[in-house]
């Protein structure tokens, strides 16, 4: 996939809201793979709403979003497994890892589904994060700012077009947002793939290469 479109999108939440200013809801937006974005917003403003659009888990919203020009309100189950898999990765704010188990586990769980990564490469990236101590820790006994490096990890334990990076660094101090964004950008950038940082508050300091305000 190259290219994710907004052609006119309003969430059904704003249809009434008058003098709504946005450079994304209503307006026309591309997303091209192999770039770098920021979608900034104040809280209410819909980013959450954004990134479930992107994933398929919501469709409650007039106008066009496409998927390289196919209009994603044609996808079913099946298509919206497959993008998840192979098209664009997600790095959740709540995380969504499972507290029972390890931090090796929880990532070990999606890679035996997509067979991406060696078990070597992980490790690595675990040591890179300063966090290989916590390879056999349980995710409920961890910090939520550990648990943001493990859920980093997670996500790219898969091929993907675009990752879509949800406030990935809000409880992290700076040397440890530096380690995450690192590399973060240095796996985007060896598949080739765009990189969109959505943010209410702290975010990634990067290269943008376009600042998209909601």
């Amino acid at each position: 996939m190259d290219t994710i479109s907004f052609q006119n999108v309003i969430p059904n939440v704003f249809e009434e809201v008058d003098n709504l200013q946005s450079e994304l809801w209503n307006q026309s937006q591309t997303f091209q793979k192999g770039h770098l974005y920021l979608v900034e917003a104040t809280s209410g403003k819909g980013k959450s709403t954004f990134c479930s659009y992107l994933i398929g888990y919501r469709s409650d919203y007039q106008g066009q979003i496409l998927f390289d020009q196919e209009n994603i309100s044609s996808f079913g189950i099946a298509r919206w497994t497959d993008i998840r898999q192979h098209a664009v990765s997600h790095l959740f704010q709540e995380l969504r890892l499972f507290p029972e188990l390890t931090a090796l586990e929880n990532i070990e769980i999606k890679n035996n589904i997509t067979h991406f990564q060696t078990k070597k490469q992980i490790i690595s990236w675990f040591e890179q994060l300063g966090i290989e101590d916590k390879l056999n820790a349980k995710i409920g006994h961890m910090s939520f700012g550990q648990q943001q490096r493990v859920a980093l990890i997670r996500s790219l334990v898969q091929p993907f077009d675009f990752l879509l990076a949800d406030e990935p660094i809000s409880h992290l101090d700076d040397d440890n947002a530096q380690k995450m964004q690192e590399l973060m950008m240095k796996e985007a950038q060896r598949q080739g793939a765009g990189v969109i940082v959505t943010s209410i508050g702290k975010h990634a300091r990067l290269n943008y290469e376009k600042i998209v305000k909601l």
